[in-house]
């Protein structure tokens, strides 16, 4: 059903242009929308009229109509003010109609991309019904996942329709709470880079307008509407491996994700094997304290140049040099090696998947 927000900005905007009040009801006779006082609307006589076989009635001053849904009652329009109530509650009549019907429209298009989302569909079905909801079964697509912090996923969306318009061949949809899936229509020589460029906008107007944080993942471009459901996939998987291993980044990219999905991938008895012939138990050692990793995670960051890396922490070069020689006394791996070092950084990844699971 409609919601009683939307029949009542539809009576309000009636209301404000020919000065006639109108009240809508359901069939049990509880208020949905009114422009007047609703206890003056006569509830009874309403009552009887949804029950009689008519389709409108007059009635004491009062206009009474049904708005039919199929070859059912949904609600009762009552209007009143004039000699032009009866034309402006037929009207509103009409006009509950027509949101009716595009509602029922969106949910059926919403059921379909859910459904094609989450692989529920038949190859058959996809097409019948993506040809009946006219929705081109060809065309180059990917999945944007927007990941909320908060609740107000209702509000985002709305913010978000507004940018992404179904006539311009992009869709929104959710399938579970403080996810909001869109599936975003691409041009011939659009690719990965517009699509960053999209997650990053997203980002950046969520947390300006609605003062919320959002992480925003994306799949593979496919080329057929049938492959939706891969690149969905991929941008959960991408949302996944970035809380766990790239948790600062707001928008994460499946096809960049590196190491970061391989690790995602591998089985639990295989990592921790890993990690007890580099640290030889189930953690980290505990002389490698916190210092020490930031220490590593930065040199890591400045390519093992010890100079710029001493430089941006703030320290001697000698203390730097300390450190990472006592991460060799712990482990036997030299943090200026190459081969040591991508050792190393794995192994911290590969904690902190471990971490992930055990919560």
């Amino acid at each position: 059903m409609l919601s009683n927000q939307i029949i009542q900005a539809s009576i309000d905007e009636l209301r404000s242009i020919t000065r006639i009040d109108l009240c809508v009801m359901d069939l049990q006779g509880t208020v949905a929308a009114s422009t007047m006082d609703a206890a003056e609307v006569p509830v009874e006589l309403v009552l009887e009229f949804a029950e009689s076989a008519a389709d409108s009635q007059t009635v004491s001053g009062y206009y009474l109509f049904k708005v039919m849904e199929a070859e059912d009652a949904a609600y009762v329009v009552v209007s009143r003010g004039g000699e032009d109530a009866y034309m402006v509650g037929k009207i509103a009549v009409s006009q509950i109609r027509q949101l009716m019907t595009a509602y029922k429209a969106k949910l059926d298009k919403d059921n379909f991309l859910q459904n094609l989302i989450l692989d529920n569909l038949l190859l058959v079905d996809i097409y019948n019904r993506a040809r009946k909801l006219h929705i081109p079964a060809e065309g180059r697509r990917a999945v944007l996942l927007i990941e909320t912090a908060s609740e107000e996923d209702a509000e985002i969306m709305e913010m978000l329709r507004g940018l992404f318009l179904t006539y311009n061949g992009d869709y929104l949809t959710a399938v579970e709470e403080r996810n909001i899936i869109l599936i975003k229509s691409l041009g011939e020589e659009e690719s990965y880079p517009e699509l960053r460029r999209v997650a990053e906008m997203i980002v950046d107007m969520v947390n300006a307008e609605a003062m919320v944080n959002v992480k925003v993942s994306f799949g593979t471009i496919v080329q057929e509407l049938k492959d939706v459901s891969k690149s969905f996939k991929e941008a959960k998987m991408a949302l996944d491996v970035g809380r766990i291993f790239y948790e600062e980044t707001n928008v994460i990219a499946y096809h960049s994700l590196g190491i970061g999905r391989l690790i995602y991938q591998l089985p639990k008895n295989l990592c921790r094997i890993f990690i007890r012939e580099i640290f030889g138990r189930d953690e980290i050692p505990e002389e490698i304290d916190e210092e020490i990793l930031n220490t590593i995670q930065k040199f890591f960051q400045n390519n093992l140049n010890i100079s710029e890396t001493s430089r941006q922490l703030f320290v001697h070069r000698n203390t730097l040099v300390y450190r990472i020689e006592k991460v060799q006394k712990i482990t036997g791996l030299d943090m200026r090696n190459f081969e040591d070092a991508l050792t190393f950084n794995i192994a911290l990844m590969v904690v902190n998947y471990l971490k992930h699971l055990e919560l």
